[in-house]
């Protein structure tokens, strides 16, 4: 039973990845956030390094990956669905990078 669990959750972690879409937007970082927050229900959930902020509206749900630049603008690096607390954004944007073609 425990080998099922992992392997839907490794599933469910790889069609999470496979849909993050690359789509570069930037804008003032109060307007970013308030889309986030408003049209998506999205909540900073956590900080992957000091520029680099992934916001989500929970377990199951969608995900933003965000930049935020010093001169106050913000960019979205990817989004996707299926938010997992335990993604790892090293080896999403690793895998953004081999779908370029």
């Amino acid at each position: 039973m425990k080998r099922i669990a992992i392997l839907i959750a490794a599933i469910s972690s790889s069609v999470s990845m496979a849909q993050a879409q690359e789509e570069l937007v930037c804008m003032p970082t109060p307007e970013l956030e308030a889309a986030l927050i408003d049209w998506y229900g999205e909540t900073l959930v956590s900080q992957e390094n000091s520029f680099t902020y992934v916001w989500a509206s929970g377990v199951g749900g969608t995900w933003t990956l965000v930049t935020y630049e010093p001169d106050g603008t913000s960019c979205t690096l990817a989004h996707g669905q299926n938010w997992h607390p335990k993604l790892d954004t090293d080896l999403l944007l690793a895998r953004l990078d081999l779908t370029k073609g």
